[in-house]
């Protein structure tokens, strides 16, 4: 393996691992560290400033936007289980990990997966109150319940991330000590066992299989008749704003869900593609939601920009007095 001599693959245990993300590029793999920086530093300013617009402004203390910043601060979070490591894999060749360090990673990196797909359940059911049932949208989606459905929503990804981990701990390594990957993912830790690995990829498939068809089977259901409902709605401004919110809603949907389906198929691809492609397109997967998702509810969403455009406008206004002080006191 370039990049490593056969010292240090001797001094790697079973115990620890080896996480080379790109194999193909290891000589210049200090390259890569330029441009995921730059989307990790896009990731972090973009959902923090939406987030910090959501809590400043009272009026967006409802439902809707609370979940946004919900689904915001898990992209933060689900982004920063593997980018900080990577980025310093590229920098100094600290790409050495611990089997429990490996495994506490691949359990918080399934389970804010599960829980952003989670969170665009709960608006869906949201959005469903609302332009379905208007008149008891404010007795039904109240905070205390809105608070009941997230623990459902974090008690179900514990659920999902759990049992993947569980008998990924139970399998015994003794083959290559190298995970060709930048992050401990299931099937790319597993392969390295000397046994039997079939209940594995039979769970893993399983949970992955029944969760997506629920998911799929919710969301197509929610939004068909979110839809219907808003066709009987007068054409106006509430019936556009109806379709506008939906609109903005499905986009991260179709984002979030036809990047895990472009991985799934491009790992069932097996050896037809180059592990450095196959790593590209899981590294999409799990960053272009994170960047895309604050700008997508920042551009589209009305009150989120125009709280948004008001901090940019009082923050302008604060730096011109200070501009003119600083001034007076050099003349």
């Amino acid at each position: 393996m370039a990049g490593w001599n056969q010292t240090d693959l001797a001094s790697t245990s079973q115990a620890e691992f080896l996480l080379v993300g790109f194999p193909g590029v290891q000589e210049s793999r200090f390259l890569l560290f330029i441009p995921f920086f730059c989307l990790y530093l896009l990731i972090i300013a973009a959902n923090s400033i939406a987030i910090y617009a959501v809590r400043v402004a009272e009026s967006l203390h409802c439902p809707m936007y609370l979940l946004i910043a919900l689904l915001l601060t898990v992209n933060l979070c689900s982004s920063s289980t593997f980018v900080p490591r990577m980025l310093l894999g590229f920098l100094f060749d600290l790409s050495h990990i611990s089997l429990a360090d490996c495994l506490a990673q691949m359990f918080f990196l399934y389970f804010f997966i599960m829980l952003d797909c989670n969170i665009l359940l709960l608006m869906a059911l949201d959005r469903y109150v609302a332009i379905c049932n208007p008149l008891r949208y404010t007795d039904i989606m109240t905070r205390k319940y809105l608070a009941k459905l997230s623990l459902a929503a974090v008690v179900r990804s514990i659920s999902f991330a759990s049992p993947v981990v569980i008998l990924a701990s139970k399998v015994h390594f003794c083959h290559s000590s190298v995970i060709e990957h930048f992050v401990c993912e299931h099937m790319a830790l597993v392969s390295l066992s000397c046994g039997d690995i079939s209940r594995n990829k039979i769970v893993g498939l399983a949970m992955r299989t029944i969760t997506v068809i629920f998911d799929l089977g919710f969301l197509l259901t929610s939004y068909c008749r979110i839809i219907h409902t808003a066709l009987k709605i007068a054409p106006g401004n509430i019936r556009h704003k109806a379709f506008h919110t939906c609109a903005t809603h499905l986009m991260v949907i179709l984002t979030t869900y036809l990047s895990s389906l472009s991985s799934s198929i491009v790992y069932r691809m097996g050896k037809s593609i180059s592990g450095d492609v196959h790593n590209l397109i899981s590294m999409t997967y799990l960053l272009l939601p994170c960047a895309t998702n604050p700008i997508i509810y920042g551009m589209r969403t009305k009150e989120i920009r125009e709280h948004l455009l008001k901090l940019l406008k009082k923050r302008e206004l604060v730096s011109i007095p200070l501009k003119r002080v600083a001034t007076s006191k050099q003349r």
